[in-house]
């Protein structure tokens, strides 16, 4: 690749100035010029920059430290406006005040015009020669974007004595020698294009301002043109742009390669916020910087990109982290509660180990594919198999810590692989096909695998989506379709290259193990993070509570649950069904999972569930006859009305029915029975403002409330007070480790109330009862804050859900907050044929048993759910359709 060299421009020189006012967001009084000997010479430059000092200076308050921003190309210190105006603001309110100084690097912004090309050695020496002027004594957070991410890291590493922190906003420190440049830098570089499109045109600029998810104001684009209208104050843009290492003959590739290998010294505090849309700086390269700050928090913003200063809270995000992770003493990790039992749960592969030599029955597969019957796997069979994917996987370069996708539906095969990473230390990524393909290609995208496993319709999607990652296939490929998915080995291959079965040494508790996805009903999905011993005491728990352990047969229609299986000792199954679309399992596929196995535990998703019962005519005297040996029968993932627990129950009459409550974060928070909730249902102080009663909290866990206010926030104390409506807060030692890439959510989410004890927020409203009992009563984003007060919405679904007329409704709140109107939406029996207002009759009932005034009922066909459950209806996204609907928009479906 050839290299290039600033292009020359017939008045490169200028002197630096202060930015016209005006500028949306720029207070003029940050301005200023500062004159810097240039080291090694004996000349000066003139620098602008903001900086607040002058204001923290007549609030009389001393900053606890420097923040030194530096941008990237081609914008100028206008990037960093919302941080000066942030912190400042922050400063004035009393809490801790940060100095923040925004550099326009020479050539760029309004700082001067030197004429001289700088490479990026010297940028680096220009930045030191700033600070040195400057007097910048620590303890000083280095913050840097684009280009001036690698200068500011530049900093960072040459002044050790000073740094306290280290943030970035999306940035590169390091160019594989094996991967192209992005395709816009290589365009911008091209011979013909490099000056014409950075310095005579303002294309390259113009190109950068068209990046902001939504789109930059207009005049915000007029603040980032404004130091560049004219060719001669863009030579610093090319100048940028020639300067990029494309290979290892660039004159500033020694210098990159320096930092990149010095990073790895650092190990102040760091913090990188991500937007995974852009174009030039993708999450490959946040990867490479996670690899030589491995110690580093990150927050990915899905649907931000290059352009994050805009598109996002940067600034308040930068605060927290510094409030967090700088201005407090460091602490120890918080823990969850610990396990009363006080030693660590065994392995996940314990029973493996222990049943290698059995004969005995481990799992079935109900539906191996090709219309072949059932797939009997025994113990024996699968504790080879997976010691020899371990080992083969170890033989082609799978390490501990490495992170696996896996694009393999319920099987057999899932579980072998999945416990071969597991064993090997390697960790699961989990994303299933309930997310969709566009939640999924989100999904597997943010989590970066080093290596994806996949049956053909997931290597298919793998290829065409372009999701990183070895590829390796559950099956043999002809060759022509190995080469064109990418697949470099089938498990076969892996079976044969571990036959000797030499593992290394096992992971320890506290090694990740899995990033589980949830299921995407309440915005993106987020990777959940478990470690091993986490994983082991979710099956601790499981078998605390239900006896689900040795020898015991069970029948899981949600695939977390079937995997499990093994690390229970239990004989498991998955029944015949499309796990993308649980409405697709039928009382017999339940019953014939039943008598595959002899199952004593059943465990179906609600939406499952439904419809086994709607299809329970089919079942003929065998069918029940298998399910009267069923002894405990759960349903859980989102709420499960009484009837259709009865009219399961009574398809399994020897069972006892329960419905526990949980969430990806936490599988097993509380457990009601059938009994539970009808004895519930019969104490009316117990009910307070409605809800669904989920029971008493199961095993080890622990669950206080958080109560709201009139805004709907949860601001209280952790409290277990009796009829307290606020969030629902839980501890456990089963309750997952963090979000993975989410640092912001993750704090949002994590509540500390005693020393070194953690606690999860889990985002649900409810109350306890006098009982002890736990209620839910919907989404906390989704609290109704009308002019009266809160009204939270399951209480009024479940009262208009039990009409003659209503299938499901959903209760969701229109207007301002503080004065927001209550909408009912609701699915009619039979299904309403289009969208409208219900006729007056069903209005009036609905608003008769609501229990507050509504505005509004509307009818559709069917309410719009996640993909995973079908069962959690989107609330935000009816509420939007709704206010649209009501202020006479078009009647179409939700």
């Amino acid at each position: 690749m050839v290299s290039y060299r600033l292009p020359r421009v017939a008045t490169a020189q200028a002197p630096a100035s202060i930015p016209p006012s005006g500028l949306p967001g720029l207070d003029p009084d940050w301005s200023r010029i500062v004159d810097v000997p240039e080291s090694g010479s004996s000349i000066s430059h003139a620098w602008h920059l903001l900086d607040n000092g002058e204001q923290l200076a007549a609030l009389g308050v001393d900053p606890v430290g420097t923040v030194l921003c530096v941008h990237g190309n081609p914008t100028w210190s206008y990037l960093w406006r919302d941080l000066v105006a942030q912190a400042t603001d922050a400063a004035a309110a009393g809490r801790p005040a940060w100095r923040i100084i925004a550099v326009d690097q020479l050539d760029m912004g309004y700082s001067e015009r030197t004429g001289a090309a700088r490479p990026l050695a010297r940028r680096v020496q220009d930045l030191d020669d700033l600070t040195g002027v400057l007097g910048l004594a620590g303890p000083v957070v280095t913050f840097g974007h684009d280009w001036g991410g690698v200068v500011s890291l530049g900093w960072a590493v040459d002044h050790p004595h000073l740094l306290a922190g280290v943030l970035l906003l999306n940035t590169a420190i390091h160019q594989s020698d094996t991967e192209a440049i992005p395709a816009p830098l290589r365009i911008a570089l091209a011979r013909g294009v490099l000056r014409t499109g950075t310095v005579h045109t303002p294309a390259f600029l113009e190109t950068t301002l068209a990046l902001g998810h939504p789109a930059l104001p207009a005049a915000v684009k007029n603040g980032y043109r404004a130091p560049y209208r004219t060719p001669a104050r863009r030579g610093g843009i090319g100048g940028f742009v020639a300067d990029i290492p494309a290979d290892a003959t660039h004159d500033s590739h020694p210098e990159l390669d320096r930092l990149a290998t010095a990073l790895r010294t650092l190990t102040v505090p760091a913090l990188m916020l991500w937007g995974p849309q852009d174009p030039i700086f993708s999450d490959r390269y946040l990867d490479d910087l996670l690899d030589r700050l491995p110690h580093a928090a990150v927050h990915r913003f899905e649907g931000a990109g290059h352009l994050i200063a805009e598109d996002v809270d940067y600034a308040g995000a930068a605060l927290t982290w510094l409030a967090a992770a700088v201005e407090q003493p460091a602490t120890a990790p918080l823990e969850q509660v610990a396990d009363p039992a006080g030693e660590a749960n065994p392995p996940l592969w314990r029973y493996l180990d222990e049943l290698q030599d059995s004969d005995e029955t481990a799992l079935i597969d109900m539906a191996p594919g090709a219309g072949a019957g059932a797939r009997v796997v025994t113990w024996r069979l699968l504790s080879r198999r997976v010691r020899e994917i371990a080992a083969g996987l170890h033989q082609i370069g799978v390490r501990k810590g490495d992170r696996v996708s896996l694009l393999v539906p319920p099987s057999a095969d899932l579980t072998a692989v999945l416990y071969a990473c597991i064993r090997l230390g390697a960790i699961v990524v989990v994303a299933d096909a309930g997310l969709g393909l566009t939640g999924l290609t989100r999904a597997v995208r943010g989590a970066r695998p080093d290596h994806v496993i996949g049956a053909l319709p997931g290597l298919m999607a793998a290829r065409a989506l372009g999701w990183p990652g070895q590829k390796i296939s559950t099956h043999r490929l002809p060759a022509a379709s190995r080469r064109a998915l990418g697949v470099s080995y089938a498990l076969a291959d892996l079976i044969s290259l571990g036959r000797d079965e030499e593992l290394p040494e096992p992971p320890v508790p506290g090694d990740v193990a899995a990033v589980l996805f949830t299921s995407g009903s309440t915005g993106p999905a987020k990777g959940v993070v478990y470690t091993h011993g986490q994983l082991a005491a979710v099956s601790a728990a499981l078998h605390t509570q239900y006896g689900v352990g040795r020898g015991t047969g069970l029948v899981a229609g949600f695939a977390p649950f079937a995997l499990l299986g093994p690390a229970l000792g239990a004989r498991s199954v998955t029944p015949d069904m499309d796990v993308t679309a649980p409405k697709t399992l039928t009382a017999t596929a339940v019953a014939a999972a039943v008598a595959a196995i002899d199952a004593t535990v059943v465990f179906l998703s609600p939406a499952a569930l439904a419809n086994v019962v709607a299809t329970q005519g089919e079942l003929g005297p065998a069918d029940h006859a298998a399910l009267a040996g069923v002894t405990c029968f759960l349903s859980a993932g989102a709420p499960v009305s009484e009837p259709l627990l009865a009219s399961a129950a009574a398809l399994m009459p020897n069972a006892s029915a329960h419905t526990p409550y949980g969430m990806t974060e936490g599988l097993l928070m509380t457990d009601i029975t059938l009994e539970g909730i009808r004895a519930a249902a019969q104490d009316d102080s117990a009910r307070g403002p409605g809800g669904v009663c989920v029971g008493t909290p199961a095993a080890t866990t622990r669950v206080r409330i958080s109560a709201i206010d009139e805004t709907g926030a949860a601001v209280g104390e952790l409290s277990a007070t009796a009829g307290v409506t606020g969030e629902i807060v839980v501890s456990a030692p089963h309750v997952k480790d963090h979000y993975d890439k989410l640092w912001l959510t993750d704090l949002a989410a994590t509540r500390e109330v005693t020393a070194g004890e953690r606690w999860h927020r889990t985002g649900d409203v409810g109350h306890l009862d006098a009982a002890g009992r736990l209620w839910v009563e919907g989404r906390l984003p989704h609290v109704i804050t009308t002019a009266a007060g809160v009204v939270t919405p399951v209480g009024p679904e479940i009262a208009a859900s039990a009409l003659a007329d209503v299938g499901r409704a959903a209760a969701v709140g229109v207007g301002p907050a503080g004065n927001q109107q209550i909408v009912v939406v609701v699915e009619t029996i039979p299904p309403a044929a289009k969208v409208g207002l219900a006729e007056p009759a069903l209005a009036e009932d609905v608003r008769m048993v609501a229990g507050h005034p509504v505005a509004a009922v509307l009818v559709v066909p069917h309410l719009p759910t996640d993909i995973r459950h079908n069962s959690k209806i989107d609330r935000t996204r009816l509420s939007r359709w709704a206010e649209g609907v009501l202020s006479g928009g078009r009647m179409g479906e939700p």
